[in-house]
């Protein structure tokens, strides 16, 4: 509590940043974060409440009136303006409703713009606020504008001019820095006229899937994209601060999807996320039975000869452990979108390869230890080729099940562990046991 009144005493509302604040309100607990919320400056309390992990945004908006969540969603961009008024709304339908009618009818106007797109179109994540000039206008003006909108604070985190036409049509995009090495005294088409680059932008269709703006920011190493709609009229831009959101989000989508866990259910109280979970574990538990039922076909087997229990579950793990690698693998290059349509058989003959090799290794490693260990030279030939065949099957769905979802059009990382976890302990224990029933017994 000291470490951040100290913070905000010791700093101003230049230098302070949301992060850092929020970096602070994570460390008190329940009634210091009350107190201390109320010592934020309500011009960054909708930055702070955005940048803390959602549960604390109740903690944050229930300390503020109508007029100062009118206050804090004014002072955010458009695209922030639209996530904190969600949040609210999650909240408190009638706050929230509250808010966006004091709201001014332009503010109005752009959220509901925002809020027409589907949440995996470019559209949904632009910034409205762009800096602009038309080819026409002379250099020395457009820097003297720029520089009276930055100091009203009507502009912010701008790293390029964009150049429209009349019809606001995007003709070309200049980075402030080479904006600074025109001629200040001729136009801007004059300028890139002369100059040798072409200033052509990399740009994003509205429509178009967030996930494939995300490749063209990695792609092209780009800061900030316009975005335009189907005939080419600049709407908005979408910064780097937004794309990184989107990597973290995906990324942490992908590892709760391969757990069997919904990560908007992990947000919610502890009931709705146990009984998200427990969805999983009732398909997991199917799946183990199927692995059991399996496993009581060769009773007779298991008991002429304990050892085959003993040794049982270790096919069934390096299975597992061997199908997650590629698994993780795939659904991890997918989703980064390295794996194109036709790469789908380099990727199979490649972890295939994989699996083999590493099947070939530990049958060696697991059929002498399983020799020396019971003293059976033949159970150590069983669990050999058992390995090399599991691992083998493991390589190959481990591939096969989250490139055939690609193909579905289902995201792969969708019950692919489910999927794959029953095929290692079906093939595993089959394998295993079926090969000491016709060699052993």
């Amino acid at each position: 509590m000291e470490e951040i009144e100290k913070y905000l005493q010791t700093h101003d509302d230049v230098e302070m940043h949301p992060s850092d604040i929020a970096k602070l309100l994570k460390e008190l607990n329940a009634e210091e974060f009350k107190r201390a919320i109320k010592l934020v400056p309500k011009d960054i309390i909708g930055d702070v409440a955005l940048a803390l992990p959602d549960r604390y945004f109740e903690d944050v908006v229930g300390n503020l009136s109508i007029d100062e969540l009118l206050h804090a969603v004014n002072e955010l961009e458009t695209d922030d303006q639209v996530e904190f008024l969600e949040e609210l709304e999650d909240i408190d339908e009638e706050v929230a409703a509250e808010v966006f009618k004091k709201l001014d009818e332009e503010n109005k106007e752009e959220i509901e713009t925002l809020q027409s797109y589907d949440e995996d179109e470019a559209g949904a994540y632009m910034q409205l606020e762009v800096f602009t000039s038309y080819e026409d206008e002379v250099v020395q003006d457009v820097i003297k504008r720029f520089a009276k909108l930055r100091k009203e604070h009507e502009l912010e985190n701008v790293q390029n001019l964009f150049v429209v036409d009349r019809r606001n049509k995007l003709l070309y995009a200049v980075g402030l820095d080479d904006l600074l090495i025109f001629n200040f005294s001729k136009t801007i088409k004059e300028n890139i006229e002369e100059s040798e680059e072409t200033f052509e932008p990399k740009k994003a269709l509205d429509t178009e899937d967030i996930k494939e703006v995300v490749h063209y920011f990695e792609e092209y190493d780009l800061s900030v994209m316009p975005v335009v709609n189907g005939d080419g009229k600049l709407l908005g831009r979408i910064t780097s601060d937004d794309i990184y959101d989107i990597i973290n989000e995906h990324a942490t989508e992908q590892m709760y999807k391969l757990a069997g866990v919904d990560d908007e259910a992990e947000e919610d109280d502890v009931l709705v996320a146990g009984q998200k979970r427990a969805t999983w574990l009732g398909i997991n538990l199917v799946t183990a039975i199927i692995a059991s039922l399996v496993i009581g076909m060769f009773e007779q087997t298991l008991q002429s000869l304990v050892a085959l229990a003993v040794l049982m579950p270790i096919v069934a793990s390096m299975g597992g452990n061997a199908g997650t690698q590629t698994l993780t693998v795939v659904v991890r290059q997918l989703a980064l979108g390295d794996i194109s349509n036709g790469d789908a058989l380099r990727i199979l003959k490649k972890e295939i390869f994989i699996a083999l090799m590493n099947g070939l290794v530990f049958a060696i490693v697991m059929g002498l230890i399983a020799w020396l260990w019971f003293d059976i030279s033949m159970l150590g030939l069983v669990i050999g080729l058992s390995m090399i065949i599991n691992l083998l099957m493991a390589g190959f769905f481990g591939a096969v099940v989250p490139l055939g979802l690609k193909v579905l059009k289902i995201d792969p990382a969708i019950g692919s562990t489910v999927i794959l976890t029953t095929v290692t302990d079906v093939v595993g224990f089959f394998s295993f046991l079926g090969l000491a029933t016709y060699i052993l017994l």
